[in-house]
């Protein structure tokens, strides 16, 4: 394992705001809002501020206030973070971001959690807090080979966790990182002491029984659920068929890379007319710089042609994973959109210990609404200490 310091060459910088200033821009969209996708205006805005008023240097210094290391695993190189608690008794938690985010979603929590007794809480629920990039995002590549499956990085972040020391340990994930997290919890069970999850996908069963009793709220989640495979997955088709194809026009063009990225920020956020509503202006930029410098545009694509067989899209579904024998914890956000029901849940994760339930909020959690999380991961933490088993 190696420090690692983030320092981005200026002359990278002057190229990112070369390439925003000669931006060749379309027409406006026929159709109003986001109905097409990204408004012309709005990106144009956009773009004009990641250029002239957007501070890289401010966001690297933050974001170096941070332990970081870089280990390998077959040759490819895993960027992550590593912050102890100063508190001895601390417990260790794996954190796993998913797509378009990275480490940068979870810097407004990393305090709060390491050091509960510097913001005003509890010291008993501190965190020990490791908190990797995927292969393919941000530093943790370039990427040696194909095949980084979930499987494969879950036994990497296992033994990342074992390499650190330690035993026992939780496990937290949304989006991408839910697949990771499961199935680490899965074949690291021994050491896994639970799992939290903030995006869980749990569709019924092709018993039309299952449907049977289902509440006004779990049929409207069902109805979110079905719009959204619907009309929501075309991103995820293209980065699990296409990804080289793909990869070109976002590693050639920052407004096309911030384009793929924003539209998802508005469309599963808590927003009302553009992303800022829900999440950080300057918090979504440093997220958008780091994949254009990294070039992660292509290779994080690359990920889901890896793990084509396990996503939504799959021509035949995978099969549902055995039951979990880990606790599971689950915060639910009303604008995420696919929502879990508690009931289907159950199927693969029979020892529930804590779901909340929040009125604010979506997909990406961490970045909109990083207080209810923080207090869903310390009520978990102790939850999982007491192993309160689920009501039947």
């Amino acid at each position: 394992m190696q420090p690692f310091r983030i320092d981005i060459p200026e002359a990278d910088l002057e190229d990112l705001r070369r390439r925003l200033a000669a931006t060749r821009w379309p027409g406006p969209s026929p159709a109003p809002g986001w109905e097409r996708g990204v408004p012309l205006d709005y990106l144009r805005e956009l773009a004009t501020y990641w250029r002239e008023e957007f501070d890289w240097r401010a966001a690297e210094a933050r974001l170096n206030t941070f332990p970081q290391f870089r280990v390998e695993f077959a040759g490819t190189p895993i960027h992550f973070l590593h912050v102890r608690s100063p508190e001895p008794d601390a417990t260790p938690m794996i954190m796993t971001h998913g797509w378009p985010g990275s480490f940068v979603e979870f810097t407004e929590l990393i305090g709060p959690l390491t050091d509960p007794r510097a913001h005003g809480g509890d010291p008993a629920t501190a965190f020990h807090l490791v908190v990797p990039s995927l292969p393919g995002f941000g530093f943790s590549g370039p990427v040696a080979d194909r095949g980084w499956s979930f499987h494969r990085v879950a036994s990497a972040w296992a033994e990342l966790m074992s390499r650190l020391g330690y035993e026992r340990y939780l496990v937290q994930g949304a989006d991408l990182g839910t697949w990771v997290g499961s199935v680490q919890a899965g074949l690291d069970s021994e050491h896994v002491a639970g799992l939290h999850l903030n995006f869980l996908i749990t569709p019924p069963s092709p018993d039309p029984t299952d449907l049977a009793g289902l509440s006004r709220t779990e049929l409207s989640r069902l109805g979110r659920l079905q719009r959204f495979a619907e009309d929501g997955l075309g991103y995820m088709q293209i980065q699990a068929t296409r990804p080289q194809t793909l990869g070109y026009g976002l590693t050639d063009s920052p407004v096309g890379q911030l384009a793929w990225m924003v539209e998802k920020f508005m469309e599963w956020s808590d927003a009302e007319k553009r992303p800022e509503d829900a999440v950080d202006r300057d918090q979504l930029l440093t997220n958008a710089t780091l994949y254009w410098l990294t070039r992660s545009g292509a290779s994080s694509a690359h990920f889901y042609y890896d793990n084509a067989a396990h996503l939504p899209t799959a021509p035949t579904p995978p099969p549902p994973p055995p039951a979990l024998p880990v606790p599971l914890g689950v915060s639910v956000f009303p604008s995420d959109p696919a929502q879990p029901i508690r009931r289907f849940a159950r199927r693969v994760f029979p020892n529930i210990v804590q779901w909340s339930e929040h009125d604010r909020g979506g997909h990406f959690a961490a970045m909109e609404q990083p207080g209810p999380l923080l207090a869903d991961l310390r009520s978990f933490a102790a939850a999982v200490r007491d192993r309160a088993p689920e009501p039947a």
